[in-house]
């Protein structure tokens, strides 16, 4: 299991930075996993939808996306119940949205059975979950009530399949907040208990006046009502039952490393040079230069 709490730019296009994100390291690590598993399932618990994730995946079957988050007129717009991939990769990009206030009992009913299903479904083979913490209560910019002990549940439920996992930040605009989620989070991931008590050290006046770990919920009301709620799990099952089986694919001669190391680009079997360049890969072989995207990446890889 592999953690990166500053990673998580989950907006990031392939041709342009958004929402704070420049690069998509998710799509990159994904690219990565691909290589080695025949299918990765991507799962997004932040408040904003994972639009550049889902973007770049949204035409193969080798990568589900999941993402939970906040719909409506809230950045960056996309992610409604209906959307759902398109050609190899129709019914392959689940979104669930939430309305404002959604608070533990309500994220986490959805978020299991949902989960299970897709795990018993699709049967990945790896799983990249971004643990933005904006879908925290008290957030600056999130408008849930999600508390660290409901967001970390997320954390443990995903982490009971056993399965290889890249566990990476996202967004979060209290710092303190942030601060308590991903610690509380990483001792979930270590099956380590941790004290609710915050232990003395050089920014513990920041944790002022309960000096806690967990957070308690405000009284915001949670505008998702019991319908909604089984609309959407009702319709997220319904998609799921349309995929006749786990895609399969056959796997060639594992592609080169995208990263480099050290000075200049390291050369490839064939004598071409690799060079990583936004969501796609830059790659020279003799006088010739092209461009492969995701997706082309993704084809190369079947």
């Amino acid at each position: 299991m592999a953690i990166n709490w500053h990673g998580g730019l989950h907006h990031a296009k392939k041709t342009e930075a958004s929402g704070f994100c420049y690069v998509n390291d998710i799509v990159l690590g994904i690219l990565e996993l691909l290589k080695y598993h025949a299918r990765v399932l991507y799962i997004d618990i932040d408040i904003h939808h994972g639009d550049g994730v889902e973007e770049a995946f949204y035409t193969t079957d080798r990568v589900m996306t999941l993402s939970f988050h906040k719909y409506g007129d809230f950045f960056p717009g996309t992610g409604s119940l209906e959307d759902k991939g398109a050609d190899k990769g129709r019914n392959y990009s689940i979104n669930v949205p939430l309305n404002d206030g959604v608070d533990d009992k309500t994220f986490l009913g959805l978020f299991k059975p949902i989960l299970q299903k897709v795990i018993d479904v699709y049967r990945p083979g790896a799983i990249v979950l971004q643990c933005g913490a904006d879908s925290l209560t008290g957030d600056r910019l999130g408008v849930f009530n999600i508390t660290t002990r409901g967001h970390g549940e997320a954390v443990r439920f995903t982490k009971q399949f056993g399965l290889p996992t890249l566990v990476v930040g996202g967004g979060g605009y209290n710092i303190r907040n942030v601060a308590r989620c991903w610690a509380y989070e990483t001792c979930v991931l270590a099956d380590t208990p941790v004290s609710n008590n915050i232990p003395y050290n050089d920014f513990f006046q920041y944790y002022a006046p309960e000096f806690r770990l967990h957070l308690t919920p405000t009284d915001a009301p949670n505008l998702n009502s019991k319908e909604d709620i089984e609309r959407m799990r009702v319709s997220v099952f319904q998609t799921l039952s349309e995929l006749e089986h786990a895609p399969s694919v056959q796997m060639h001669r594992v592609p080169p490393d995208m990263f480099v190391s050290g000075a200049g680009a390291e050369e490839e079997e064939d004598g071409g040079d690799v060079d990583v360049a936004g969501g796609g890969v830059h790659r020279r072989e003799g006088d010739t230069e092209f461009f492969e995207s995701a997706e082309d990446q993704v084809r190369s890889l079947d």
